[in-house]
């Protein structure tokens, strides 16, 4: 008895998009590889390849160079360099994740991983822990703190109003609420906050960078938050999968919805305000990265994760590449948006219809 048509098509397309997502997967991991071992050698000191390679073999070798020149630069490479861009990477991979799994999530192309004030509450975080002059260790604590609590209150106050129904624009308003009154109190810390030493820091925190962060704890600490918060979402993909398609069809499949989406949102709110309050604030990531990755590889979170993940991390070298060898050093923050805003734009004409 001959196959059905339809089943043998269905087969087909499912192989396609197999090897699409593969091909997809490795290509974007050899532009990561790429992206990292240029980025060894830019910046405002300079790095020839030739030199590099002299470097590795002597850091592999245990050896430490005697010569003046390339002591220096052994120290910029090792003790610089490669933990700024180990920290941009996984800060590009982890806002990417997060963007990917919330736009699934909230079944709208639109959504970022800060919809939820996540990043606007890191941001008051820091603002008062700049203030009050506390140590860089308990900025970082305060503005992870309240980047978490602000999700938090999302949740509880958006539970309240929706009367333990799953309800995602309950959420998403709430969420602007909430942004709207982390954003006020922000506004207010840089009101009092002292125009010749607290404010000037305080606003260069708010734009985001990898100067003062890019340290080997910093990198171990975000390497640990981000396989603790993407492990889940990627043993949960089938289920984010089919909570993209409503909460009806969900349960009729046998899942509970609100269970998933609270897994997934505090995931993601774990590796957004981990990136927050080591970083600052870094927008756009999280927006752009998902949206070339589903044009690349479809909806299907399987290929879809992954490539997220390996485009948020090259994207981000090359966008700190370029913060790095500018003279005084431009905010990362600031070039993402730049960058970030008109490829937002190409990318709703040029897959619209993928996308909408």
């Amino acid at each position: 008895m001959a196959k059905p048509a339809d089943g043998g098509n269905l087969k087909s397309d499912r192989r396609y998009s197999n090897t699409r997502g593969a091909v997809a997967i490795t290509a974007w991991a050899g532009v990561l590889l790429v992206a990292l071992v240029v980025s060894l050698t830019m910046g405002r000191y300079g790095i020839p390849v030739g030199t590099l390679g002299t470097l590795l073999r002597l850091r592999a070798s245990g050896a430490v160079p005697t010569d003046t020149a390339l002591l220096q630069a052994y120290n910029i490479l090792f003790l610089v360099r490669i933990p700024r861009l180990f920290l941009s990477a996984l800060t590009g991979a982890a806002l990417a994740l997060s963007g990917a799994a919330y736009q699934n999530i909230f079944r709208n192309p639109m959504v970022s991983p800060d919809i939820l004030g996540v990043t606007t509450g890191a941001g008051v975080g820091a603002a008062v822990g700049i203030l009050i002059s506390a140590s860089t260790f308990f900025i970082h604590v305060f503005a992870f703190g309240l980047g978490l609590g602000a999700v938090l209150l999302v949740m509880l106050v958006a539970r309240l109003v929706s009367k333990d129904r799953a309800n995602t624009v309950v959420l998403v308003l709430t969420g602007m609420v909430v942004n709207a009154l982390f954003q006020a109190v922000l506004s207010f810390t840089k009101y009092v906050a002292d125009t010749s030493t607290k404010l000037p820091e305080i606003t260069f925190w708010l734009m985001g960078s990898f100067a003062k962060s890019g340290n080997y704890a910093n990198v171990r600490l975000l390497a640990v938050v981000f396989v603790v918060g993407a492990l889940p979402l990627y043993l949960l993909r089938w289920r984010i999968n089919i909570l993209s398609f409503g909460d009806e069809e969900s349960r009729a499949m046998g899942l509970n919805p609100r269970q998933i989406r609270t897994v997934v949102i505090l995931c993601s709110t774990l590796l957004t305000a981990t990136c927050a309050s080591l970083c600052g604030s870094i927008q756009w990531v999280g927006l752009i990265i998902p949206h070339i990755a589903r044009l690349m590889v479809g909806a299907n979170n399987k290929y879809l994760f992954p490539v997220s993940i390996l485009g948020g991390g090259a994207f981000m070298l090359v966008v700190d590449d370029f913060a790095r060898t500018i003279p005084g050093e431009l905010p990362v923050g600031v070039l993402t948006a730049f960058v970030g805003a008109p490829l937002f734009i190409y990318m709703l004409f040029r897959g619209k219809k993928e996308l909408f």
